[in-house]
């Protein structure tokens, strides 16, 4: 079992910066890449971007490129997501996920490990 713990959200005005934090623990061998995703009421969950837990290969989404950025701490088992030029439509509930099969996949459907979530809320 592979457990993901968020951190780093909260309140933010238009056009800040936030770091957002994934710490992996118990079985991470088993994971072969992690992704971030959003979501808002109403809405599905929002695919942002991803990373191979080995660091070496990144898939991100048109909407966040060149504002997002992920990278990962190996020593730590951390995951982050740089959030630059924040807008109000960036506010949402920011879920760190993991998968242990092949594929920097954007379906959430396709990972298997979830956190709880972290709220961001950004104003104008």
């Amino acid at each position: 079992q592979v457990r993901l713990v968020e951190s780093g959200g909260g309140l933010a005005q238009t056009g800040d910066s936030l770091r957002l934090s994934c710490a992996a623990s118990g079985r991470t061998s088993d994971i072969y890449a992690t992704g971030w995703f959003r979501q808002t009421p109403g809405q599905e969950r929002e695919f942002l971007t991803a990373i191979t837990w080995s660091g070496d290969e990144t898939r991100s989404t048109g909407s966040v490129k060149g504002r997002f950025a992920i990278s990962k701490d190996n020593a730590k088992d951390t995951v982050y997501l740089q959030m630059n030029n924040l807008r109000p439509d960036d506010t949402a509930v920011y879920f760190c996920a993991a998968k242990n099969s092949f594929a920097l996949t954007s379906s959430p459907t396709s990972y298997h490990y979830w956190g709880q979530g972290t709220q961001v809320t950004v104003s104008s």
